[in-house]
């Protein structure tokens, strides 16, 4: 994730490594998804920087679980592959990978998206990105096997992105040029840091931007197997603290696609080498992981009340 600035006040290293709750471990939907985390954030994809070969090892990972879950491409390929600049001028090659579940019924689509790439390696420092953002990946595949084991009404892309860190050029890349019409697209439900919270707390935003999804939310959070709270889509604590331009979801936003984000506040671990799996409280992990893929599941349901409350 891009952040503009730290929260003030971060929680202490060693109470991220615990979730703070009494219940017990939870054995709902997730231990692939921790696998998932595992494998992504593990050494030998070095940090998953575009256009390196720890990026190209991340990418058949996330493919083979694509065939796995059974999912489609839209089109020939997975791979959709687009260029930028670095700021010293170097041209850089990105690949998103894309795919679908196509619906019972034709119309509008959703997009489920997380960015893949991290920041690589840095002083012969390796920087793993467990949090960021392979624990959005792995929350992305979940969510996959959800709709595939319960067919979803509408269309739901999985945009796996690229270089988010270098200024969300793989959701621009794919929302400038997207693999459906712009207009048939009626929300963008991005994941960004899923998996470390030592209060249980996940947040969602999007609700103040566009009040139609609050309902839905809101519903979600009641039931939710973690904390989930609506915020950080104002300026009411702070520019710092409006996430309304610091992930992939901005992307679709600039195009006037309505959007929702799922991530956690900063942690001492946030773009440090610390980032590591070993740093994942699982059971923490495991219960937003089942939140995300219910307010997927209740977000796809209720697609065609948030395309025409938002004039799509």
């Amino acid at each position: 994730m891009i952040r503009l600035s730290r929260l003030l006040a971060i929680f202490a290293a060693a109470a991220v490594l615990s979730v703070a709750t009494s219940a017990p471990a939870f054995a709902g939907p997730g231990d692939k998804a921790v696998d998932d985390i595992r494998t992504l954030s593990a050494d030998d994809m070095q940090g998953r920087a575009p256009g390196t070969p720890g990026s190209e090892k991340a990418r058949a990972y996330i493919l083979s679980r694509f065939a796995q879950i059974g999912l489609s491409p839209i089109g020939d390929k997975f791979e959709q592959s687009f260029e930028f600049a670095k700021r010293d001028g170097t041209k850089v090659q990105g690949t998103n990978l894309v795919a679908r579940i196509k619906g019972t019924k034709p119309g509008k689509a959703m997009v489920v998206s997380a960015h893949y790439d991290h920041l690589g390696v840095r002083n012969g420092e390796i920087y793993n990105g467990a949090d960021d953002n392979a624990s959005g990946v792995a929350g992305l595949l979940a969510v996959a096997e959800a709709f595939k084991a319960k067919p979803p009404r509408h269309d739901v892309i999985f945009a796996v992105v690229d270089a988010e860190e270098s200024g969300l050029r793989g959701a621009k890349a794919f929302a400038a040029a997207p693999p459906v019409p712009l207009e048939s697209i009626a929300l963008d439900v991005n994941f960004d840091m899923l998996s470390k919270n030592a209060k249980n707390e996940l947040y969602v935003s999007g609700a103040s931007p566009f009040p139609f999804l609050k309902p839905i939310l809101v519903k979600v959070a009641a039931t939710a197997p973690v904390t989930l709270k609506l915020g950080h889509d104002t300026d009411a604590d702070g520019k710092q603290n409006n996430w309304t331009n610091q992930s992939d979801h901005y992307a679709f936003g600039e195009k006037g696609v309505p959007w929702v984000y799922f991530g956690v506040e900063d942690h001492p671990e946030y773009h440090k080498p610390t980032d590591d799996f070993a740093t994942v409280p699982q059971d923490f992990f495991k219960r937003s992981v089942a939140t995300v893929i219910q307010a997927s599941l209740a977000l796809e349901k209720n697609l065609n009340d948030v395309a025409k409350a938002s004039g799509r």
